[in-house]
């Protein structure tokens, strides 16, 4: 039998050199974490992606908005242009007197225009506030458009002139009715905008989120506001 004496120097000596192992390992366990603080970095890519996510997304709503009035106005062209060629040939065409309800209803989308303004720059300078007031004022204008403009119906009725009373009556009701439609779809957002203004929240991102969408539904508005008086020269001019 073959027994190995190890000195007392190599015993200190493997002692030293399984203490620089532990160090080894423990420092490459210490760099294994840094791996992990590195997928922490990832994380806050993503986080980067998620902001550039929130912050395309305004774009598109307003690009959707964009081609929802290219359509519209696709819509109306078509109309007008039906308009336009009855005018020239019909033998029974015959315009009626303006209703003063139809003025009354231009002063009161025109004045709606600017009391959106005046909301949108309130809530810009942070008067979440006057925003709300100057916007309740907006959907009380609009309805006030839309009640004119059914009063104007209602005169004309009793006036007999109907939807088949001629040509022009005819595309007098189609024409505003059709306007009236998509400027009732206008207040269904100017509601939402009350409802999102009537929350609690005050955090920035909230905030952006209300400018951006208060800036899309203008386009909308602005939009129903400036077809609504075209609509109206051309109804007055033959």
């Amino acid at each position: 039998m073959i027994t190995t004496v190890t000195s007392p120097e190599d015993r200190v000596a493997k002692r030293k050199g399984s203490g620089l192992d532990g160090n080894s390992h423990r420092r490459n366990g210490y760099r294994g974490g840094g791996g992990k603080g590195g997928g922490g970095g990832n994380g806050g890519e993503g986080g980067n992606h998620d902001d550039d996510a929130r912050n395309a997304s305004p774009k598109r709503h307003r690009i959707g908005m964009c081609v929802a009035l290219a359509s519209i106005l696709m819509l109306f062209g078509a109309l007008i242009s039906a308009y336009v060629a009855l005018a020239g040939s019909s033998e029974h065409w015959r315009s009626v007197a303006g209703s003063p309800f139809i003025w009354l209803s231009t002063v009161f989308i025109l004045l709606s225009s600017g009391t959106f303004e005046a909301g949108r720059r309130c809530l810009k300078r942070g008067n979440g506030q006057g925003y709300r007031r100057w916007l309740l004022l907006t959907v009380v204008l609009g309805t006030g458009f839309l009640v004119s403009q059914l009063l104007a119906w209602q005169q004309l009725a009793d006036q007999g002139l109907y939807l088949r009373a001629n040509p022009y009556s005819a595309f007098f009701y189609l024409l505003t009715g059709t306007h009236g439609v998509h400027l009732l779809g206008g207040l269904s957002g100017l509601y939402y905008l009350l409802f999102v203004a009537g929350g609690n929240r005050k955090e920035e991102q909230a905030d952006q989120r209300q400018e951006a969408a208060a800036s899309i539904m203008a386009l909308y508005w602005h939009f129903m506001d400036a077809l609504w008086v075209g609509l109206l020269l051309l109804l007055l001019w033959k």
